[in-house]
């Protein structure tokens, strides 16, 4: 997108607005002196001639919107979009604010700043309808627009999407570990049931009886006789014990 150059009938409007006819020959050399250099595209040296031009007179249309012009092709767009406003302000044509507004788009295209441009496009062309290239730069900037939103909208559903899937993941790797350990649990708790077992089947058991019931009886009456035959014996000991002997008178 080439920005636009001053016209050559905005050097009469300077003829007419100066004020001192050798001031304003002055500005005028440097201004031409610039111009010469800028089609040389000796663009730092224009930029130069185009300052000094607006030392003698700041409110030179030319000289601002050749200076945003010098500036624009160094890639410094926002040094040119401050020229190219002061030219808008200073020139009470049109035709000269159109233009001024039509590059000011351009800097912000630049940068892709699309929003920025749209708004100056859409200026330069209030200020001349017919212009059918800034027609062209409003629809490509608004296209351009419309592009970055829907992907900045995908980016946004994709960082959701991406979001969810790892919460998924996340969850799905916890349940997964939840279920070992569970099932580690399990084994651990079978394992010491059947240590137990094993342990109890180890130690010695009572041996059941192998003696009829009427045996047991025997059994048992022989046990208490014998249990009384112990305790006769005990008292008998027990009454045989000396004790006091009495005098014999």
């Amino acid at each position: 997108m080439k920005q636009r150059i001053f016209p050559i009938a905005a050097i009469l409007l300077l003829c007419c607005t100066a004020g001192s006819a050798s001031a304003q020959e002055g500005t005028s050399k440097l201004i031409r002196q610039g111009n010469s250099q800028y089609k040389k595209q000796q663009y730092a040296d224009a930029e130069a001639s185009y300052k000094k031009a607006l030392e003698r007179n700041n409110r030179s249309v030319e000289g601002n919107y050749n200076l945003g012009n010098s500036f624009y092709e160094q890639k410094r767009f926002d040094a040119a979009r401050q020229q190219y406003a002061n030219t808008a302000k200073l020139s009470p044509r049109k035709d000269i604010k159109a233009d001024a507004s039509y590059n000011i788009g351009n800097t912000f295209m630049e940068d892709k700043k699309w929003q920025e441009s749209i708004q100056n496009y859409k200026t330069a062309l209030k200020a001349n309808p017919a212009d059918e290239q800034a027609r062209y730069n409003l629809a490509y900037a608004q296209a351009m627009l419309k592009k970055q939103q829907q992907q900045n909208s995908g980016g946004d559903d994709n960082k959701k999407n991406k979001d969810k899937k790892d919460k998924k993941d996340k969850q799905d790797q916890q349940d997964k570990q939840n279920q070992q350990d569970k099932k580690d649990g399990d084994q651990q708790q079978d394992q010491q049931q059947k240590d137990q077992d094993k342990e109890q089947q180890q130690q010695p058991q009572p041996k059941p009886s192998k003696l009829s019931q009427d045996e047991a009886k025997r059994l048992l009456q022989a046990l208490a006789q014998q249990e009384k035959k112990l305790q006769e014996d005990k008292m008998k000991k027990v009454k045989a014990t000396p004790g006091m002997v009495e005098k014999d008178w």
